[in-house]
């Protein structure tokens, strides 16, 4: 029997044409919550912050990405599960990070995809 896979599907846009998806579909509001109305009566000041905050925080995490490159690092999954490996790269949604010499509790993989939801948190030495 083959694993199933989980899907997820994202918000449709609002017309076939359009670019972006409906702020006010329901996928939409349950992927991408946000602090702040999709209406148009938003607090500028307040969407500013919002918008500063995470891009500050994104670029943090990217910068993070990059510094992890060729290093050794140490996944925590779950059922408890650690593991350890060289860093290799992430693709550009950060769902999958690529390692080298993955050691597992079973055996060492030469390279590896691991997908980060199964991952609860890392960690590496700089």
């Amino acid at each position: 029997m083959k694993t199933p896979v989980c899907v997820v599907r994202l918000p449709r846009g609002p017309d076939p044409h359009g670019r972006g998806f409906d702020p006010t579909s329901p996928r939409y509001l349950a992927l991408c919550p946000s602090s702040l109305s999709t209406s148009g009566e938003a607090d500028p000041v307040a969407l500013r912050t919002e918008q500063r905050t995470r891009a500050m925080m994104r670029e943090r995490f990217l910068r993070c990405l990059i510094s992890m490159a060729n290093k050794k690092i140490q996944f925590l999954m779950y059922e408890k599960v650690k593991v350890a490996a060289v860093f290799g790269a992430s693709d550009i949604d950060v769902l999958n990070f690529q390692v080298s010499d993955l050691q597992t509790p079973i055996g060492v993989q030469t390279e590896a995809l691991i997908r980060c939801q199964d991952v609860i948190s890392y960690s590496f030495d700089m």
